[in-house]
């Protein structure tokens, strides 16, 4: 059985950082591109950021360009969000997702590209 965990989340003010893990598990983790999206409230869930099985391609939604930085560790079956200059706009539960197509170099954006998924995170930031 898969199983992807976050953690991570919290209240911080403006300004200041946190740093998202998602563990995995029941899956070749290395194979395996993978995602983080978020679901502000009131509105859709949305792309956030996406990393190849290899670590060579990564690809940012807009908006966290420059302050959000996704990475893995394959050894520990891990992925990591690490952002910076928090903004209350960043404000949603943060979802990790593993795709579809094992050792795909290209990474995806959309939501349908993506098989397994998170319960996520709360992420609550304070002007």
């Amino acid at each position: 059985q898969v199983q992807l965990v976050e953690s991570g989340g919290g209240l911080v003010q403006a300004g200041g950082s946190l740093r998202l893990s998602c563990a995995a598990s029941g899956l070749t983790f290395g194979t395996y591109p993978m995602g983080w999206f978020r679901r502000a409230p009131g509105k859709e869930r949305e792309f956030v950021a996406a990393i190849s099985w290899s670590s060579d391609s990564t690809y940012y939604q807009d908006s966290v360009k420059g302050r959000f930085t996704m990475s893995r560790e394959n050894a520990t079956s891990t992925v990591y969000l690490q952002m910076n200059a928090l903004k209350p706009e960043d404000t949603a539960i943060y979802y990790c997702a593993a795709d579809r197509r094992r050792y795909s170099g290209i990474v995806r954006a959309r939501e349908s590209a993506y098989e397994f998924w998170g319960q996520g995170t709360q992420v609550t930031v304070s002007s």
